[in-house]
């Protein structure tokens, strides 16, 4: 290439970024950067289609076909690398749906054969573009002075720059070539921030160039962390005597196992490398150091997958997670590198060019199925945010093991399909083998989550799964949201109804206990035989319908929190919106199932009486008082009691599992703290209970005191008794709740 050439496609290449930047209305024209000479000027046009072809082909409703350049430009018809341009159309075209090679080639018969002799596997992809010799420190390269080479591949290197007109250090990528992938500019703390790239040609070759410039991150990659965590693995299993100086400890491992301080020396590590200090008196590292390693691993992933969240919410997608693109602060604070634009990063072209470099090859490891079927099928629809999601987890599964989920053939487009059948077959058992035995259970849940075969199964948002990563960071979360296998609560999980049949109904058998006793002393006693019949008549009758009546209302009440978990349990699967509608029902569970109960014993308090009354039953005149004042205490036993009971179980065995499944947000914060303030009142109902007792005493008279003395006493110890435990059960809850609400992700994550 001339150097005419290269700088017609610089200021060409720069103008189309001003206008993905949205600094111009419609892409540029080519007519405006061709010189004049014929054999310069077809030079010139050949290289401005083929960036503004690979363009345009990137984005929606702007693609331009060979056949519309060539009636534009007649010339090109006799290029030399009009072969290659048709070619680079075959390959967009085919990336969006199947293109049968005989059709597209009637659209060009010249070169018809050579585009049959390229696509029947007879001729090896092109190499990727090289840098050309002397990309070096010490080198000047337009407005950077090169001073440490931060390492790279033969097409491109990074290197921390120091940039004359800003007086700052900076990270330059040099990339051969000018049509290389777009980086979205993006400003997030755990982003590295791309200031702008530069577009020149070599001053000694002529060759084009990408100089990208972004913020300088000291701390070293994702792939230093695993190298220091493969050498400290080592160095355990050699007895503690790893070869060389050993590196200052930020904190020491406990029962053998890595920490915090294994991400800190790491970075040091990186740092003292390129003459950096490391700093003092941080609180963060202070943080990472009491950390464990499981927790070091979800402390970076949150904030990597908060990265991901608002790259989605700009909609940019990444395309290319793997540790070399995760850096670190001197801090320890992640940041996301290289977010990548444009459905041409899936194509087979860019994998044929990539994959002949080890750094190339490597990232087909860290693919999602739906990505590395892209590359097999040109039908295949393009991967989005969950194949972000995947690839994250598989990083971060390597971080907390120190090795792939998948026992991967050497990568490269022959081993795309072999890659691919291994991770539709999901996580194998021997990869569950290899996490620490510190994991929390909460961390293998939502790894294996991002590492589901299906798409549609995974965190479909990077905030699912920073919240989700938080509960890692917070034991008494996690282990509500994900117990022990063998713990209580797990195993009441498989009995929902039966447990909350018991929770109903063994506080009501106690009322009814009591109310039986005070009915038969005060007034059953004092009925004649007939009247004495009359009401076990109409009790017989109430008892029929309201049971049945009331059992069916609760159950209808509570079929969702008590079927949806259990289903949960075993496999199946629910929409979003099913989910949040479980979990607000699971929330008022406890208040539904006490407050028909409390209706039906006030109604029987007044129901009953009248009933008798109108049966012909002659009663006292103190039978109404005694009857119902009877039946409010009771009434307020079943609605203080219950409630605690069903409500402790439904937070610790029921909700957790909804609240897992992810989508949740700041209505389910709203109606966690709601709970939290309503409980208040049926602690206040659990205390009264006794004073009742008490209370119901002065509708008696000193004649009948006697005959109810001993309910009373039971109810009056019993009810302090109740409510000590009741008050401990309130208190759990509440802890409960709290633990739960820092489960869920802010607004904003």
């Amino acid at each position: 290439m001339s150097e005419l050439s290269a700088r017609a496609l610089a200021r060409f290449s720069a103008d189309w970024e001003s206008t993905l930047r949205g600094d111009r209305q419609e892409p540029p024209l080519l007519a405006g950067y061709l010189p004049d000479g014929r054999a310069v000027r077809l030079e010139v046009l050949t290289d401005l289609v083929r960036v503004d072809m690979r363009q345009r082909w990137r984005r929606a409703g702007l693609e331009k076909r060979v056949a519309e350049y060539r009636r534009e430009f007649p010339e090109m018809g006799t290029s030399p690398a009009f072969a290659d341009l048709v070619c680079e159309e075959y390959l967009a075209r085919s990336r969006f749906r199947p293109l049968d090679v005989d059709s597209f080639t009637a659209e060009y018969p010249e070169v018809a054969t050579e585009i049959r002799r390229r696509f029947t596997g007879e001729t090896p992809p092109p190499p990727p573009p090289v840098l050309p010799e002397g990309i070096e420190t010490g080198r000047r390269l337009d407005d950077f002075d090169l001073l440490t080479d931060l390492g790279g591949a033969d097409y491109s290197r990074m290197f921390l720059a120091r940039q004359r007109s800003m007086q700052r250090l900076v990270a330059v990528r040099v990339e051969a070539g000018a049509d290389s992938d777009t980086v979205a500019q993006l400003d997030h703390q755990y982003i590295v921030r791309v200031f702008d790239q530069r577009l020149i040609a070599d001053g000694s070759t002529g060759k084009p160039l990408r100089l990208l410039y972004m913020q300088y991150v000291p701390g070293g990659t994702a792939e230093g962390v695993l190298a220091q965590l493969r050498r400290e693995a080592k160095a355990a299993d050699n007895g503690g005597k790893p070869g060389g100086r050993m590196i200052h400890r930020t904190a020491p491992a406990t029962n053998g196992l890595p920490d915090g301080g294994l991400l800190l020396r790491a970075i040091d590590s990186a740092m003292e490398a390129k003459g950096e200090s490391r700093p003092s008196g941080s609180p963060v590292r202070t943080d990472i150091a009491a950390l464990s390693w499981p927790e070091t691993v979800a402390w970076v992933g949150r904030r990597l997958a908060e990265a991901l969240e608002y790259g989605k919410r700009q909609g940019v997608l990444h395309h290319d997670i793997r540790p070399a693109n995760v850096l670190f602060t001197a801090e320890g604070v992640p940041k996301l590198a290289d977010f990548a634009l444009g459905p041409m990063y899936w194509s087979t072209e860019f994998i044929g060019a990539r994959s002949a470099s080890a750094n190339g090859a490597e990232a087909l490891r860290y693919r999602s199925p739906e990505a590395l079927r892209a590359l097999l099928d040109s039908a295949a629809p393009s991967p989005g945010p969950a194949s972000d999601i995947y690839s994250l987890g598989v990083v971060l599964w390597e971080m907390l093991t120190g090795s792939l989920p998948f026992d991967d053939p050497e990568a490269g487009t022959d081993a795309v399909p072999a890659m691919l059948a291994r991770r539709m077959a999901g996580v194998p058992a021997a990869a569950l083998d290899n996490l620490p035995p510190d994991t929390p259970a909460t961390l293998r849940r939502v790894l294996l989550e991002c590492l589901r075969p299906d798409a549609s199964r995974r965190w479909q948002s990077g905030g699912q799964l920073a919240g989700q990563l938080d509960l890692c960071l917070d034991p008494d979360a996690r282990d509500l949201i994900d117990p022990p296998a063998h713990s209580l609560w797990a195993r009441l999980r498989s009995w929902p109804v039966p447990i909350a049949v018991l929770c109903v109904g063994l506080p009501n058998a106690l009322a009814s206990w009591y109310n039986i006793r005070i009915n038969k002393s005060l007034i059953v006693d004092e009925l004649s035989a007939s009247d004495q019949y009359r009401f076990e008549q109409v009790a017989l009758i109430n008892n029929l319908a309201a049971f049945p009546v009331a059992a069916l209302l609760l159950l209808w009440l509570a079929r969702r929190p008590l079927t949806v978990s259990y289903r949960l349990g075993r496999g199946h699967e629910y929409t979003p919106d099913q989910l949040a509608r479980a979990r607000a029902d699971t929330l008022l569970l406890g208040e539904r199932v006490v407050w028909v109960p409390f209706a039906l014993w006030l109604i029987a308090g007044i129901a009953w009486p009248l009933a008798l009354a109108g049966a012909g039953a002659r009663l006292p005149h103190t039978a109404f008082a005694h009857f119902f004042t009877a039946q409010v205490v009771c009434a307020t036993i079943a609605l203080a009691y219950p409630f605690f009971l069903i409500m402790v179980y439904s937070v610790r065995s029921l909700y957790p599992q909804l609240l897992a499944r992810g989508s949740v947000g700041h209505e389910d914060r709203r109606q966690l703290a709601a709970l939290a303030r309503r409980s208040n009142f049926y602690l206040a109902a659990a205390a009264s209970v006794p004073l009742l007792g008490v209370a119901s005493v002065t509708f008696v008279s000193t004649d009948e005191l006697g005959l109810v003395i001993v309910p009373l006493r039971i109810l009056s110890v019993g009810g302090v008794l109740a409510f000590v435990v009741i008050y401990r059960l309130s208190r759990m809850l509440e802890a409960d709740l709290g633990a739960l609400v820092r489960a869920i992700p802010e607004a904003g994550h």
